[in-house]
């Protein structure tokens, strides 16, 4: 007799539309979810790109928490947000993970306006713990119990925030629960069955009681033994379970624990759940790149990917025939420490994506990762620059919003030569609005005593860097954007530029166009077609927003009817710069049409650099539709705007 074919199984990973339908799994069925829910990560990041390694470390992590808790009602928060993909798919948003980082599609961190399930919007490290504690005490005090639980990764844990959060939280005897996911095994060494066991009982109930008796009996206790006796039971669960710098900070700790091990997960975040007081830190370990043996063998564990075969791991490239001005920035500051030897470089944990990484191949006593730290980065340096050095401190933009106090306090009003390589600038285009470059010329243009340049192409980078190597009388700062350059001829070594000196590249009439920054490639396509229309533009790169070449723009306003400026900024940048030296000056008498252009006042969303670009009117469409409603032409503006953007090229 012959047997039926057996019926295919239906995946798990299908039947979950909400964290709700994983409450009844075995775990046996959870560990087959893990394995589905790492699957289709795998597939959609092949897809989209995007972060990849930090996402499959915690998919058992990530699983074992909305199965444990009651999210949405329990808060779950993720630090940084890029391990929050295999969180997307099990909270309704699987249909759209292909959409990921993509125009109108779902954001790649955590985002409060996309989900329920997203307390708290993330993109930047360390947030998190804060965040929860704000939460937990909101709840509170409007008498609503829930649990808050804040992931963490132990890089974030670098940034001080964290500590001043968990300090204040430990002080405040919270109902808050950390997990710090330690996936570099950077605190503790590998787990087993001891730490499991012990992680397991003393975060249970009974060791928990046991010990909130002891407690009492000890302050029933002569008030000269309470010292005595509270060091004495640190001690003996420190002696078996560590923890006790978390301990001093007010924590209950818990762990290590093997971050991938159902059996080790599910107790502890049950016992941790239904405990009563707080706060309480999880020590998980996991591997990031669990599961997907390229992520594993990379060393950045595939931390960000852009399309690749799922195969064989091979990540798809753009074909270019110009450099990135990440790499640029770092082979002109090796050619100039190669002369100078006090040229030193600083980063806060982002050594390839700045660069440095290649610097410190050459120099390796000269390049300093801080960790997630920008404020002590910029101090640090500060004190280097202090010893006669010439530090390089090389941030995004977006990141070095976090230590504009720093900035200011430490470096400006102490006119300290700190070097600010300001890499991302303007938009990014698929990390979307938490990583936009969009607000450092408005922040360092205010600060006195800052010389602050953007570089127009790859050959002006390199320029600005043997400028700001050159450079010894306060701070300095220069700005490029993320992508590659624009192809042009690169010199040899970089020349010393003049302090607060533009150049005219062409010269017409009646509009003159004064870019800053890396549009001006928009600028001198723009230029092409407005000569084509018999309004051959004169077009000047500015270089420096501070100090402003003021009698280059003096010129420029006496002799056109249209000035417009460009820049990769939002309002307060060099537009803003450039109108009120005309205002000041007595130029804007009436008979000039200034238009500043530049980054809308919006947080714009994630699409392509070239999208986001055309949305903001900086591409040469807009440039030329600007130029021509300045002279009153507003319809043929309207009709080249409508035009397709192909044909404007």
């Amino acid at each position: 007799m012959t047997s039926l074919p057996e019926k295919p199984q239906t995946p798990l990973l299908d039947t979950i539309a909400a964290p709700a339908d994983m409450k009844a799994l075995s775990r046996e069925q959870l560990r087959q979810l893990a394995d589905e829910l790492r699957a289709e990560i795998i597939d959609a990041v092949s897809v989209t790109g995007g972060h990849l390694g930090a996402g499959l470390g915690v998919i058992e992590l990530t699983v074992a928490l909305h199965a444990v808790f009651d999210t949405p009602h329990d808060r779950l928060i993720w630090d940084v947000g890029h391990q929050a993909y295999p969180h997307k798919v099990l909270t309704g948003r699987r249909d759209r993970i292909r959409t990921l980082r993509q125009k109108d599609g779902l954001s790649g961190f955590t985002r409060r306006a996309e989900s329920r399930y997203d307390p708290f919007g993330a993109g930047h490290s360390s947030t998190s713990i804060s965040a929860g504690l704000g939460m937990a005490v909101g709840s509170e005090l409007r008498g609503e119990k829930r649990n808050v639980v804040a992931v963490i990764g132990d890089g974030a844990m670098s940034a001080g925030m964290a500590y001043e959060a968990m300090n204040n939280a430990g002080a405040m005897v919270a109902r808050l629960i950390v997990i710090l996911n330690d996936n570099d095994m950077s605190i503790a060494p590998p787990t087993g069955a001891m730490s499991s066991y012990l992680a397991r009982l003393v975060s249970g109930p009974v060791y928990r009681g046991v010990r909130k008796t002891a407690k009492q009996i000890v302050e029933a206790l002569p008030h000269f033994l309470h010292e005595p006796a509270r060091r004495t039971e640190e001690f003996a669960r420190s002696w078996w379970t560590g923890g006790t710098l978390f301990e001093e900070l007010g924590f209950f700790y818990v762990g290590p624990i093997d971050g991938h091990n159902f059996d080790h997960l599910l107790p502890v975040l049950q016992n941790v759940r239904d405990a009563e007081d707080g706060p309480i830190l999880v020590h998980v370990v996991t591997k990031k790149g669990k599961g997907y043996v390229p992520a594993e063998d990379s060393a950045d564990k595939y931390h960000g990917v852009s399309k690749f075969n799922v195969i064989t791991g091979a990540q798809a490239k753009a074909p270019s025939n110009a450099p990135s001005y990440t790499s640029v920035f770092a082979q002109s500051l090796i050619d100039e420490a190669r002369r100078d030897d006090r040229i030193v470089a600083v980063t806060a944990a982002m050594p390839s994506g700045t660069g440095l990484d290649r610097f410190a191949e050459i120099f390796p006593t000269r390049t300093f990762d801080v960790g997630i730290a920008e404020q002590h980065a910029v101090t640090f340096a500060a004190g280097l620059a202090c010893e006669g050095l010439k530090p390089f401190c090389a941030i995004y933009s977006t990141f070095l919003q976090r230590a504009y106090d720093q900035v200011v306090h430490d470096v400006a009003v102490q006119s300290l030569p700190v070097r600010f390589a300001i890499d991302r600038a303007g938009y990014v285009g698929a990390d979307g609005p938490t990583h936009a470059g969009n607000y450092d010329p408005a922040y360092l243009g205010t600060v006195p005593g800052f010389v602050v340049m953007a570089a127009a192409d790859e050959a002006e980078l390199r320029h600005m860097i043997a400028t700001a190597a050159a450079y010894d009388e306060g701070p300095i700062a220069f700005r490029y954007p993320r992508g590659e350059g624009l192809g042009v001829e690169m010199p040899e070594r970089g020349s010393v530029l003049e302090i607060g000196r533009g150049r005219i590249l062409r010269e017409g009439g009646p509009i003159a166009i004064l870019s800053y920054g890396t549009r001006l490639g928009e600028v001198l396509a723009a230029g092409e077609k407005l000569a084509a229309l018999g309004l051959s533009p004169t077009i000047a790169d500015a270089r420096f927003m501070k100090p402003l070449d003021e009698a280059l723009i003096a010129r420029l306003a006496r002799q056109h009817q249209v000035l417009l400026t460009i820049e990769e900024g939002g309002i307060g940048g060099f537009g803003s710069h450039v109108a009120t030296f005309l205002a000041s000056s007595g130029l804007l008498d009436g008979k000039l049409r200034f238009r500043p252009l530049m980054i809308p006042d919006r947080f714009t969303e994630q699409a392509s650099q070239n999208d986001m670009y055309a949305e903001a009117g900086l591409d040469r469409a807009g440039i030329v539709a600007a130029a021509l409603n300045a002279l009153g032409n507003e319809a043929e503006a309207m009709r080249l705007l409508n035009l397709s953007r192909d044909k404007i090229s």
